[in-house]
């Protein structure tokens, strides 16, 4: 079977390209878990350096990956244990509008109104009643933070539009969410919280104090939408919700506006860097640091995770949400 170093992303043209996949924290977790997991990894060489990345190895999970549906793997399907969404649905989840459109059809989720455009024409007849600024532009699909972008005028929202059209990707228009973003506090870069391989998420980011939970309801109240979320989108791992308050007044509701599907860790694909490699220290992700909050280390967090895994066979065989 073939694993390779790379991220396969499938544009609204229904083409696919490759990207360079999360090789720093795929590294950091293959090295955590053999070093103080007690477990063993497979690398591509017996003895891989800590400081290079591509030594622990790195696989994006897809329709077609080996792991969905090589002959070989039919007979041990039951016994193999595995980390992740199905690979089958993958490239759907990466659809940052499947999901979200999934929880306005079911209602009950607090979401920004959002607007889909697929080409120039709808581009313009979506500016051409547009009153209210500031709004998000941002790809339909994507890593990171690449492409969104905090529009405050027409001009400043068709230019970036059109320039990711150009890109042949599909574009979502949503309101803003002015107030504190998740349950931690960033510094956005722009109005967009940076990808912490730009700033350390231990450098902009905290974890909520218990007493500012209880005194606050929104904080619940939230949390129970994304219990609700992960349970009607099937979730076979852990996933990641972005949410925002909705205003700049401390007990503003929050809303959710990025529900991240792609958190998967079966094949070390997954921005969940953590300390353990010399010069990354200061390395963690907001999944870490919310262990932190129960007392668990890095390592820790990871042999939790491996602890929900579930059998190939479940996760070949399973269905799209209905």
């Amino acid at each position: 079977m073939e694993f390779r170093n790379d991220h396969r992303r499938v544009d609204s043209s229904g083409a696919s390209s490759r990207l360079s996949s999360y090789k720093d924290s795929g590294a950091d977790i293959a090295n955590a878990l053999r070093q103080h997991g007690g477990l063993d990894v497979v690398t591509p060489t017996p003895s891989p350096d800590p400081s290079n990345d591509a030594d622990w190895a790195n696989t994006i999970p897809f329709a077609s990956h080996p792991l969905q549906t090589s002959k070989k793997l039919d007979k041990v399907a039951t016994n193999i244990k595995v980390v992740g969404q199905p690979p089958r649905l993958v490239e759907l989840y990466s659809d940052k509008n499947y999901g979200n459109e999934m929880l306005r059809a079911k209602g009950g989720f607090g979401l920004p109104s959002a607007q889909l455009i697929l080409n120039e024409g709808e581009l313009n007849d979506v500016l051409s009643t547009r009153q209210h600024f500031p709004v998000v532009g941002k790809p339909i699909r994507g890593r990171r933070s690449h492409g969104v972008k905090v529009c405050r005028t027409l001009r400043e929202l068709r230019d970036h539009c059109v320039d990711l059209l150009n890109q042949r990707s599909s574009v979502i228009i949503e309101d803003y969410l002015a107030g504190t973003e998740g349950t931690v506090t960033f510094n956005h870069a722009q109005g967009i919280a940076p990808y912490n391989g730009v700033v350390a998420v231990t450098q902009n980011s905290r974890l909520v104090l218990a007493e500012e939970h209880e005194r606050d309801p929104t904080y619940g109240e939230i949390q129970s939408q994304c219990v609700a979320a992960a349970s009607l989108l099937q979730c076979t791992a852990p996933i990641r919700i972005n949410v925002k308050r909705i205003s700049e007044d401390e007990s503003s509701p929050f809303a959710l506006f990025d529900v991240n599907m792609k958190p998967v860790i079966l094949t070390r694909a997954w921005n969940m860097t953590g300390p353990g490699r010399t010069g990354r220290e200061d390395q963690a992700s907001l999944t870490a640091l919310a262990a932190g909050g129960l007392g668990w280390d890095y390592p820790k967090l990871l042999l939790k995770i491996l602890e929900s895994s579930s059998a190939l066979q479940d996760l070949r065989n399973l269905d799209l949400p209905e």
